[in-house]
């Protein structure tokens, strides 16, 4: 089929894989990438002679594709930190998709790994449409991940990065037919998380009863070596509080 003009804003591991992976398969596809600082993705892009942006503020990449004269077919968020509104939103011609590390309407919004734990939810990895909300649009596809009592928030970390490299990789061939398949959410189910949320779900109280299984729920969601962990307080001290679950041989 004819190229399409793809809008990449890319960030993270996985958005680096995606992008170097979309530079070797899809080259002509990018029509200009967008990352947040200097970093990998900015390097490779360079160094392919592909368009490629630091971003600043959505004006200004407003600005830039109207002054460069180029209108992406769709839009691509690939681990993108930040929400996408209009007018930016409504730029590509077809929209765009974000990847997003839950199974929707599952744990929409922050903190996926440790809410999927707690909330013992349905696991996986999503394709879906951007629109004015926060991870409520259409989905394209989905990946289904399990887990079990030896996984905590790190290991869903891994396998949510994992397993939306792989579903991307599958399923950009049909998106970039811009025949692309769209499922609405049930956001009547599943649940939605701020990130303020997280410190306060994390805390401990010593003299509050919770089932064992809640409790050790809690501590392996907030297990994630170089982050802070579960926390408790006892007289003036603060504590934090990390476990290891390994399945007996």
């Amino acid at each position: 089929m004819a190229r399409i003009k793809l809008l990449l804003m890319a960030d993270h591991f996985v958005g680096f894989e995606i992008s170097r992976w979309l530079l070797k398969e899809y080259r002509d596809d990018l029509a200009l990438v967008v990352t947040t600082a200097e970093n990998e993705i900015f390097s490779a892009m360079n160094d392919a002679h592909v368009p490629c942006l630091v971003f600043d503020t959505a004006e200004e990449i407003c600005a830039h594709l109207s002054k460069s004269g180029i209108k992406p077919d769709i839009g691509v968020l690939a681990w993108w930190p930040k929400l996408v509104k209009s007018p930016l939103l409504d730029i590509p011609k077809y929209g765009f998709i974000n990847t997003h590390p839950s199974l929707l309407p599952h744990n929409r919004g922050k903190h996926y790994n440790f809410w999927a734990l707690v909330e013992q939810s349905p696991f996986g990895v999503s394709l879906h449409f951007v629109d004015e909300g926060v991870d409520t649009g259409d989905v394209v596809a989905q990946l289904r991940v399990g887990y079990d009592w030896e996984d905590n928030g790190a290991t869903l970390y891994a396998k949510a990065s994992d397993s939306m490299i792989q579903l991307f990789k599958d399923k950009y061939p049909q998106i970039r037919t811009l025949e692309i398949p769209r499922q609405k959410q049930d956001l009547s189910s599943g649940s939605f998380h701020l990130a303020k949320e997280l410190d306060q779900a994390s805390l401990i109280v010593l003299d509050r009863d919770y089932s064992a299984r809640d409790l050790l729920n809690l501590i392996r969601a907030r297990t994630f070596h170089g982050h802070p962990a579960c926390w408790f307080i006892d007289g003036t001290e603060n504590y934090e509080v990390r476990i290891e679950i390994k399945r007996k041989l």
